[in-house]
């Protein structure tokens, strides 16, 4: 193997991914073992050491990148969108303040010691019969799983299209987008401008020791008769109910029936707001029931 192309190996290995940025991290490629020994400064003036290159780099790979890697147990899917997905941070006045990757925007320490605080939405579609589509979240979700939910819960990326403020038009974008992702509703299903947003409410929730949700979150509406093919990496399972049938899912919940748990922002939309607003859409006078000027902050 030249040197030139040893070099290249190593700075091809030096960019995967899976890799922290800084070479102080990399647990075998530089390591302390004499047998997988590497730096830098060795392998250059010691091109002959690049021929058993490929053979260890193989074996760190096989052996620490998933061992040694944060939440080594954490779903591959999951674990994609926790570090790649960006959100967007606000003040709690809707303000974007900044942009954080979704693992760091869920980490209760990041929470309660940084004050992190990020957009979301949630989605609520009916269909022409007036019941709402639940979802209930898969088991591999790091927050909340296998809760049952409003029909999509999610964030809108810090990405120009989700960005736009007007008309709430960035958080429609994203909707649109996450419907796709998680039950496989087309585009032209739900088109953007048929999403009413109709308010926003600031909550905080912890999931687990270390996990959490601290959101804005801007509750969407929208009615449409749709195809629905739910992803099984995000979704466990799907329902419509009409009022009668959400009432008696909290009742087995608030009862502990059968191990039904709801998600807390959607308990917070059906105590403060789900029934009167359903009755709007019933009524077709959904648009009048819009307030987004307030920001409802919830507990």
């Amino acid at each position: 193997m030249t040197l030139t192309t040893g070099a290249r190996l190593l700075n091809t290995a030096a960019r995967l991914s899976f890799f922290p940025k800084s070479h102080h991290h990399y647990p075998l490629l530089f390591s302390n073992s004499p047998s997988l020994r590497f730096s830098p400064t060795s392998l250059i003036s010691n091109p002959a050491s690049f021929a058993s290159l490929p053979a260890r780099l193989s074996l760190s790979f096989n052996a620490s990148t998933m061992a040694d890697a944060p939440d080594a147990g954490m779903d591959a899917v999951q674990r994609r969108l926790m570090f790649e997905d960006e959100c967007i941070l606000v003040d709690e006045n809707d303000r974007v303040v900044g942009h954080d990757t979704k693992y760091n925007c869920h980490l209760m320490e990041k929470i309660e010691s940084e004050n992190l605080l990020h957009r979301a939405f949630s989605v609520f579609l009916f269909n022409s019969k007036n019941e709402l589509l639940l979802q209930q979240r898969s088991a591999t979700k790091v927050t909340f799983p296998l809760v049952w939910t409003n029909t999509c819960c999610s964030h809108p990326l810090y990405r120009e299209s989700e960005l736009i403020d007007e008309d709430s038009l960035g958080v429609r974008n994203a909707a649109q987008r996450k419907l796709l992702d998680e039950l496989g509703i087309p585009a032209e299903d739900v088109p953007v401008d048929q999403f009413i947003p109709l308010g926003r409410i600031l909550y905080k929730a912890p999931s687990d020791g270390k996990w959490g949700e601290h959101e804005l979150d801007y509750l969407l509406f929208t009615v449409r008769d749709v195809n629905v093919h739910p992803n099984p990496d995000e979704v466990a399972d799907i329902k419509y109910v009409n009022q009668e049938q959400l009432k008696e899912l909290l009742r087995k919940a608030d009862a502990g029936e059968e191990g039904l748990k709801l998600s807390p922002w959607f308990r917070l939309v059906v105590d403060n707001f789900l029934f009167k607003w359903w009755d709007n859409v019933e009524k077709g006078t959904i648009k009048e029931a819009a307030d987004m000027k307030t920001i409802h902050r919830l507990t």
